[in-house]
Formats: C-alpha cells, structure tokens, sequence
C-alpha cells in the first residue's frame, strides 16, 4: 500500500485501488495510456467511435481489476443506433482489447449534425435502444456472470452505475474520460476512469450515509481533463480530490494492450466450419485470409494445413 501524495509516481497503463481514510469508501482509478491509443489505432474509428471504446475500454479495466488471477471482465453493448456493437475484454493480467462495429454513413450524418449546433453524441445517441452488459469470467471450471440492463443513460458511466444499483445493489459512482492528448510527439489517445463504491453501514459502524455524501461531494470535482492529463500522477490526482480526509492508493497493476489471435486460434475457428464452407472462403490465391476485428491483423491461411 502506498500513500497516494508521499510515494514515488507510478507509470501510465495502470488501474489501482485506493482507500478514503477512516471512511466506509472504496475506489478503484484507472489511467491508460499507450495501452488504449494501441486499441484505438487499430482501426480508423471517427472520433465519437473513437470516444465510446476508450469509455468502454476504461470502465473494463476498472471493474475488472477487482478479479482474481485467472478472470475476464467483458463490458459490452448493442443497439439500433449507428453503433451496433462495442466490447471491452480484460482480464486479470491487464491484458486489454477492444472493438466497435458501425455504420460510417449514420455516423457522418450525425457528425453534420454536431457541426450545426447539436451536442458531442453520447452512448445513447451512438447506440440507440438496447443493452448494456457486463460479464464475470471467474476462470477456467466456474460459471460466467452475466448482468443486462438498458441503455438509458446518456454515458456508459451512468449505464454501469445503474447496472451496479439494479444488479449488485452497490451505490456506486464512476466517470470516465477520453481525449488525444499532444505530448510533443504527435497527439495520442489517452483515457481514464475513477469508480467509488459505498459500504453500508452495520452494527458495529453504524450509519454510513453522511460519509456516503460527502465522498460522493469529493467525487463530483473530479474534471474529465485530469483524468487525461499526462502532467498529473495518479497520487496526484487521488490528493486531490481527497487530502482532507487522506486516500491510501494500494499496489497498482499494469494494463497492456493485447490480442488473443493468433494461427494455431484462427485455425481452431476454422476447422469448426465444414469442408464445403471452408472451399467457400478460398481466395483466388489458393489462401483462407482472416482478419482479426479486434487488433486488424491479417491472417493467410493454407486450407491444406486444416485437414484432418
């Protein structure tokens, strides 16, 4: 554990959980960096695409940090709107991927229509009617759990935070930010996320709705600009909005950008269509090419190494 304005700085690419001193609040912060400009680059998302994964991607890493070593936090959501689909996997090493599937015409048109007037779209305007879900692995021989709930707010914050009411009945509180950020080598992708959860009260604390309140008051200065900004720590930022009351950062984990594909996976897919599906997939060039959705790395395939 460390003390979140007297210790060293730790790095980018980081999800930490913190501790508001003498206060029945939990909390967990995340701050990505190259992890979530890698997610990003690897498509040529629209900037309102681009926004809603870095959330997505954000909010899977501070919630799934809470798992032990083997889980997979999956946060995902479709609907109606020019965005059909958009998944964030992490799993417990911080291992991070993510992906947006959209219509580019819809999301111009709604482009044109921020540009005369209208308000930057947000998950509800880029998804429409639909579901958001948010699915525990815990690991190899335990059973998934999954948690759906509509889109009703206009963030992915205020999806997740009604999940946890409607799904845990945990009052939490969580925001998320996302930007390119220009840190004189060109502009990069940075996002960020803060998530603080109430313990009720018992016997042997009593009642704990004023604490509740006033770290919630704390809360709610948190700018969307200091979750991005590259200049602030994560100490830094955790004094902030804290120092009256003291916050105990603990070990941060590190967050990666990773991929899962792989030859030997795409193969394993392969095989499980049928021979007259698979002749189907061959190339003039003789070659099954592949390309992963998440990553866009290309794979090209000999349809003779899947036989047998």
């Amino acid at each position: 554990m460390t003390d979140s304005h007297t210790s060293t700085p730790p790095a980018d690419d980081l999800v930490a959980a913190f501790q508001i001193e003498d206060m029945p609040v939990r909390g967990r912060i995340a701050r990505l960096s190259s992890s979530i400009d890698q997610v990003l680059a690897a498509h040529e998302y629209p900037d309102a695409v681009a926004n809603l994964l870095g959330e997505a991607c954000a909010l899977a890493a501070l919630v799934g940090s809470a798992l032990k070593s083997d889980g997979r936090m999956i946060v995902q959501a479709q609907g109606n709107g020019p965005v059909s689909y958009v998944v964030a996997d992490y799993d417990a090493t911080g291992a991070l991927r993510g992906y947006c599937r959209f219509d580019p015409e819809r999301i111009k048109a709604m482009g044109d229509a921020v540009g005369v007037g209208f308000s930057r779209p947000g998950a509800r305007d880029l998804l429409g009617e639909g579901v958001f879900i948010m699915t525990v692995d815990p690991g190899e021989g335990m059973e998934r759990y999954q948690g759906v709930t509509p889109i009703e707010g206009e963030t992915l914050a205020l999806c997740a935070e009604q999940y946890f009411t409607r799904s845990e009945q945990t009052p939490t509180r969580i925001r998320l930010a996302i930007g390119q950020v220009d840190t004189g080598e060109g502009a990069n992708w940075r996002a960020g996320g803060i998530l603080l959860q109430y313990i009720a009260g018992d016997d042997a604390r009593g009642s704990t709705d004023d604490d509740w309140t006033r770290a919630q008051a704390l809360f709610e200065t948190t700018g969307e600009d200091e979750l991005i900004d590259p200049t602030v720590t994560t100490p830094v930022l955790l004094y902030r909005l804290f120092h009256e009351d003291g916050a105990r950062m603990f070990e941060p984990k590190p967050v990666r950008a990773f991929c899962k594909c792989s030859p030997e996976r795409i193969e394993d897919l392969l095989r499980s269509f049928s021979p007259a599906e698979r002749a189907d997939m061959v190339e003039p060039d003789g070659s099954i090419k592949v390309t992963c959705e998440y990553c866009s790395r290309s794979y090209s395939i000999e349809p003779a190494t899947l036989e047998g």
